[in-house]
């Protein structure tokens, strides 16, 4: 299992400084017009998608076939990705908290306090719920269709969380619920029990997506 994650991380070694600018450049950007809040969640979700970037890198070097004939759990290979994918949302986030709150200080869109960087903080807890959500979803259709598919379907796995909420809030309303600061207080520290559902069930999904793969193959 270690090896499986390690491998990726070296493989993704070489993306890193890259990111790290894009992060940076984005940052001048994203802060100045939505703020510190949107720019910490934005850097967790584009940190997920290297997780594709990890695929591609399999499918130059043949990594699924060989890695069937190897005495490796099955079901490792797919769990490694996972944690490969929850340790590129917390780097976002981390680095997205740095960057973020330097540059809110810096553009005058934030005050350093103690309330200031508690909210940050807090903001980067919603953004790693929101990044591993959207990441975990992109898994199975790259097991599915590909690295290069998958890229190209990242839309679906960013649209399906998005209409599930919409349509949770649709349902809410249509029952008279209304939503107030202690609902949505009462739901984020209910989300932790729902990604690891959700991130459980794509795990299964992928898990018997790569299983067919090694039947059919």
């Amino acid at each position: 299992m270690k090896s499986l994650i390690l491998k990726d991380l070296y493989n993704i070694g070489h993306n890193a400084k890259s990111m790290l600018l894009i992060l940076l450049v984005f940052a001048i950007g994203l802060i100045m017009v939505s703020g510190v809040e949107s720019y910490i969640i934005s850097s967790g979700v584009l940190c997920s998608m290297m997780i594709v970037t990890t695929f591609t890198f399999d499918d130059h070097c043949k990594w699924s076939k060989y890695a069937l004939v190897m005495p490796i759990c099955k079901k490792d290979i797919v769990k490694a990705k996972f944690i490969v994918l929850i340790i590129f949302c917390i780097a976002g986030i981390c680095v997205g908290t740095i960057f973020g709150v330097a540059g809110g200080v810096a553009m005058h869109k934030m005050a350093l306090s103690m309330e200031g960087i508690v909210t940050m903080l807090f903001m980067g807890f919603v953004g790693l719920i929101v990044s591993v959500i959207f990441g975990s979803m992109s898994i199975p259709l790259v097991f599915k269709y590909g690295a290069e598919k998958g890229r190209m379907l990242l839309l679906i796995s960013f649209a399906v969380p998005l209409g599930i909420c919409f349509m949770v809030y649709e349902i809410l309303m249509m029952l008279g619920v209304k939503i107030t600061d202690q609902l949505i207080f009462t739901i984020l520290c209910a989300s932790p029990l729902i990604a690891a559902i959700w991130i459980y069930t794509m795990y299964r999904i992928s898990c018997r997506i790569f299983y067919k793969q090694e039947i059919n193959g």
